[in-house]
């Protein structure tokens, strides 16, 4: 009935981005090792252990990626047949590849649901079963799961609740004839769309938080416990270790988690209400 694919961009360039927060280069060697790293211990194992493996994973590498990454990221995938890897030259080909893999590979399929997730981030273990219950023959719908959590991990480690409208892991469920996919607008501009759908009430991702950032910063709040949500956002046996030993105990930060819960609480009700009046309606 239908295809699901959750898609990852990793290295691709692009013209208008270039340097992390703290101003170092983006794309170069030393950038390379600690996203892969990132990647192996956060985002690749909370993948693989869906509780649904109905999807397939599709990653998009620069077609510069070097040759000892390149060894490094297939041995990584190379026992999990949904994982398809492309390399491709820059942003520029990346919506066309993903549509010329459609067209190739999904094109008997009546409906098609598109997924994304960042290559530093993790999901929980139902991510792709929750969405997938969202499906219900819908010819264009977003599916955006607003609540989740957000981890930084270093300088020190910190767990917290989030949320996140217009948040990088949504999804969209459409009819498989000349398809957008969720990669048609960047996961911010879905709030010029008047078709999505948010969900509260599950919580089934988790930013990441670490000083390679482009931009986002920790904004988590509230007392959570690790050990609480470690069987359902499954990480690397060293990274659920290193969170559980060096974790920051609430009574340490309670003061910037009540910033924050007003702070995400603010700029939630914000995008809501400017979207229920028509600010975001494209022009």
């Amino acid at each position: 009935m239908f295809e699901h694919l959750l898609i990852t961009r990793f290295n691709l360039k692009n013209p208008d981005w270039d340097l992390t927060k703290n101003k170092e280069n983006l794309l170069d060697d030393s950038w390379m090792n600690e996203r892969i790293e990132l990647f192996k211990n956060y985002c690749f194992p909370s993948v693989i252990n869906q509780s649904n493996n109905n999807f397939k994973w599709l990653l998009y590498f620069d077609s510069s990626t070097g040759e000892k990454f390149k060894i490094q990221i297939e041995t990584l995938v190379k026992d999990h047949e949904n994982i398809q890897i492309f390399y491709i030259n820059g942003m520029p080909e990346f919506n066309n590849s993903i549509l010329s893999y459609i067209k190739s590979h999904a094109s008997s399929k009546p409906y098609l649901i598109t997924s994304r997730i960042d290559n530093d981030d993790s999901i929980s273990k139902y991510f792709i079963e929750e969405v997938q219950k969202q499906f219900n023959k819908q010819e264009f719908l977003a599916i955006d799961f607003i609540e989740g959590y957000t981890l930084q991990v270093e300088p020190e480690v910190i767990l917290g609740k989030k949320e996140h409208i217009f948040n990088p892991f949504i999804s969209l469920i459409e009819k498989n004839q000349d398809p957008k996919t969720v990669w048609h607008y960047s996961h911010t501009q879905w709030k010029k769309e008047p078709r999505v759908l948010q969900i509260s009430g599950k919580r089934i991702w988790m930013s990441v938080i670490h000083q390679k950032n482009k931009v986002n910063e920790f904004d988590g709040y509230g007392n959570i416990n690790w050990n609480s949500i470690n069987k359902e956002f499954i990480l690397s046996e060293a990274i659920n270790t290193k969170i559980t030993q060096n974790i920051i105990p609430f009574k340490n930060w309670w003061f910037r988690s009540l910033r924050n819960y007003l702070y995400v609480n603010m700029v939630l009700f914000s995008k809501k209400f400017k979207k229920a009046i028509g600010v975001y309606k494209v022009k």
